[in-house]
This record gives C-alpha cells, sequence and structure tokens, in this order.
C-alpha cells in the first residue's frame, strides 16, 4: 500500500498539547503516515491546522461531538473546511440509545439530517459502528435499519467491530457498497486466561494490524473495489502501551511491505 492514515485515537496520549500534536506528528510521518483522522484530543481548529501545515500532513475524518453534530452542524462544518476536512464523523452512538428502539430510530433520522446538511456544505457524514449496532430491534440490526433509512449517512467500516459483530467482513463491504469512503484497519485475535474459576477463556483483543488473525490482502482487494479512498490504521489500546509509537509503526510496517 502507498498511502496509509492514522486515527490519532491511537496515540491520544501523546497529543494533548500542541507541542506534542506536532512531535507526534512529524514521528508518523517519518514512519509513512501521510494523513491523519483527528480525534482523542481536543479539538481547535486553529492548532489542527498549524500542526498539518507545519509537517505537510492532511486531516481527512474527525470525530466530532455527538450533540454539536446535531445542533451546530453549519458550524462543525465549517470548522472542518478551515483546516481542509470534509469527512465528518460520529465516533460512537451511546449504548443507552443504542438500546432503546424509538430513540435509537429518532436519532437516526437526526443524524440523516445532520448528514443532508453537510452534504449542502460538500462535506460527508460518517458513523463509526462498533459491535453493538449489530443488536436487533424487531428483527432488523441497528446497522441494517441505518442502510435502509439514512441515506445521507456513510460508514467508517472497523475491520475489528465488524469481525466482534459476527458478520463476514467481505460479505459487509460488497453490502455497503458506496456507501464506505474512509475505514478503519484494525486486527483481531484472542487471549487465553483461566479465571478464578479456573474456567478456560478466550477475551478478543485488538492488535496491530498484521499481527492477529484477519486477512488483510483479502480484506483490502474487496475495500478497493467497493470505492474506499481514506484507509486509517487504528489501535485503540496502543495509548494504554509503553510503546505506543511502536505499536502503530508495526502496522505501517506490515502494510507497507505485505499489502499489494
Amino acid at each position: 500500500m502507498k498511502e496509509i492514515g492514522l486515527n490519532l485515537y491511537s496515540v491520544r496520549n501523546l497529543i494533548s498539547t500542541e507541542e506534542g500534536f506536532l512531535d507526534t506528528a512529524k514521528k508518523l510521518k517519518a514512519m509513512g503516515y501521510s494523513f491523519f483522522q483527528y480525534s482523542g484530543a481536543p479539538f481547535d481548529p486553529e492548532r489542527i491546522k498549524r500542526v498539518i501545515d507545519e509537517t505537510g500532513t492532511s486531516i481527512r475524518l474527525t470525530h466530532m461531538d455527538k450533540d454539536r453534530i446535531l445542533n451546530e452542524t453549519e458550524k462543525v462544518c465549517e470548522e472542518n473546511l478551515y483546516f481542509g476536512n470534509k469527512n465528518i464523523g460520529l465516533g460512537a452512538m451511546p449504548w443507552n440509545i443504542i438500546n432503546d428502539e424509538k430513540k435509537c430510530k429518532e436519532y437516526i433520522e437526526r443524524y440523516n439530517k445532520a448528514g443532508e446538511i453537510m452534504r449542502q456544505y460538500g462535506c460527508q457524514f460518517y458513523w463509526h459502528h462498533h459491535n453493538f449496532e449489530f443488536l436487533q430491534h424487531g428483527g432488523k440490526t441497528v446497522m441494517d435499519f441505518v442502510i435502509e433509512n439514512a441515506p445521507y449517512i456513510n460508514f467508517t467500516l472497523d475491520t475489528y467491530w465488524l469481525q466482534m459483530g459476527g458478520v463476514n467482513v467481505i460479505e459487509y463491504l460488497e453490502k455497503l457498497n458506496g456507501r464506505i469512503g474512509c475505514v478503519h484497519l484494525k486486527d483481531f485475535k484472542t487471549k487465553f486466561f483461566i479465571d478464578e474459576k479456573e474456567c478456560p477463556r478466550y477475551v478478543p483483543e485488538i492488535e496491530s494490524v498484521g499481527y492477529g488473525v484477519m486477512n488483510f490482502q483479502s480484506i483490502i482487494d474487496k475495500m478497493r473495489e467497493v470505492g474506499v479512498e481514506n484507509y486509517f490504521v487504528e489501535q485503540d489500546n496502543a495509548a494504554d502501551l509503553p510503546d505506543t509509537l511502536n505499536q502503530v509503526e508495526r502496522s505501517i510496517k506490515y502494510l507497507q511491505k505485505e499489502i499489494k
């Protein structure tokens, strides 16, 4: 792969200040990351623009506050366009809304309206899913309800959460053909341990790309086929590990070397 981005949420422990953001962006660019998703740090358009201008990188997706997306849609678009970004995302729908069928459908309708307004500004709205969007209401998953009823909502598809949701990643990419401009590349592995009751257990864990069980060559081939434009490495737990930058460097090295 030639052009690869990183979701900065993966290195959120390093970018809370402008100095840290600038230093980290320079190191990530040296690794080969050419663009970013901005999330996991204070949202300041001026600061973001200063850093990307100095480093020669770009922001191609943001995760914005869920209420600002709904209530300050126009301003959110203007702020993102200021530093050159047209892709505006929702990081997660709160569980208490997802789990309530009436509230869930009401909020989907509201976010779809926000997406319509964004499109008038030349922007696109992206919903980043987890596994809980595969919860069913009335025999239909939340994901399917969005697909069928909210044409102004696009998806940031996440490979790990698709796996956790129990669907076939390749088949789901085909299902969302034309609605996926951004993806999170995130590997999946299971950790084995014996619990306090001496029962063997397997717990899913996030891993650097290429170090888990997912077949990324096949996945990325399908992503190219269905029109994905922006590939972001994401490793949520990298920020909790002492070698944060090494964790995300492993992913880009794998992608550069192994993915054709």
